[in-house]
């Protein structure tokens, strides 16, 4: 599983960095944001991608697990 951790960029930025690794056919990913827009936008572009979304909130912010429907 990749780690993709864009914790302090602000958007769209979380959503670029997401989309690359997706786009390396990666079927399993974990994405750190520090920001609720960021959980959202990455959330939305990962369930458009055929990806289940996970949220677990952390000290830092949240951590999504997305996996390949």
């Amino acid at each position: 599983m990749q780690i993709v951790d864009t914790r302090g960029l602000s958007c769209p930025q979380p959503v670029i960095e997401t989309k690359k690794v997706i786009d390396t056919k990666e079927t399993e990913l974990q994405v750190l944001v520090d920001t609720i827009a960021a959980k959202e936008n990455v959330s939305r572009y990962a369930k458009a991608a055929k990806f289940s979304v996970s949220d677990t909130k952390t000290a830092y912010g949240w951590s999504l697990e997305l996996k390949k429907l």
